[in-house]
């Protein structure tokens, strides 16, 4: 079996000359996405499980979040697999609106759904979080497992630390993620984290109080440029 970029990168240093192969292969993936994705915002990404079916209550939740969030005007962007991914971007195209995919290529669970008006397809999973960052106004966090947590944290750790300004994170499923709530008043306890980063994330099991709550901390901080870009066709773009 041949073993992913990923992992024979992390498996120690190389030579000079693969090194170098591999760092310009990171950065075509990132001109891939930048081509992809620089036009279709604002973007709210959801993030959640690839493993809910159609007929799981989180998977009409995510719906139902995509079509609030589309409706509010702003482009749908998820992971662009099944699960939540798909139950998001179904969302926002029942209402019209518009619905995008950053997808990670994995050897299990990840392809395409077929709600996407747009997707660029990523190998690395750093160059994804990146972009998703780059792209999005706000994230809302439905359940999921370890990418989602991975997802969550890394937001949260880049505002707390002042790499993000004040970016708008929901958490959805309040009786999911008691336990994890729970945890985290324990980290305030032993003071690894401070009170106030508590305030870093809103839940809450309501559509319309996500959506009001990220529009509000949008408009109100003027969060990330106004400016919006034309795509030139003499380039390829769209």
């Amino acid at each position: 079996m041949t073993k992913s970029r990923d992992i024979v990168f992390l498996e120690g240093p190389r030579s000079r000359a693969k090194e170098f192969f591999f760092l310009w292969r990171v950065a075509i993936e990132f001109i891939k996405g930048f081509r992809k994705l620089h036009f279709v915002g604002p973007c709210v990404t959801v993030f959640g499980s690839a493993r809910f079916k159609e007929d799981h209550p989180y998977y009409k939740m995510a719906q139902e979040v995509g079509a609030g969030v589309a409706e509010k005007g702003f482009t749908v962007m998820t992971g662009g697999g099944p699960g939540i991914m798909e139950a998001a971007n179904r969302g926002a195209k029942d209402v019209g609106g518009r619905s995008v995919g950053c997808n990670i290529e994995l050897p299990m669970e990840q392809h395409p759904n077929p709600y996407l008006d747009r997707w660029v397809n990523i190998e690395f999973f750093f160059v994804r979080k990146v972009l998703l960052s780059k792209y999005s106004y706000a994230y809302i966090v439905l359940p999921g497992g370890f990418g989602t947590m991975d997802e969550l944290f890394e937001a949260l750790t880049l505002i707390q630390t002042k790499k993000m300004d004040k970016f708008p994170v929901v958490v959805m499923g309040t009786e999911y993620y008691r336990e994890l709530q729970e945890h985290l008043e324990l980290l305030k306890k032993h003071q690894t984290i401070d009170p106030e980063d508590l305030n870093l994330m809103f839940a809450t099991d309501s559509v319309e109080e996500a959506v009001e709550y990220i529009s509000s901390v949008i408009h109100t901080y003027g969060l990330k440029t106004k400016k919006r870009f034309k795509p030139f066709r003499i380039l390829g773009e769209r």
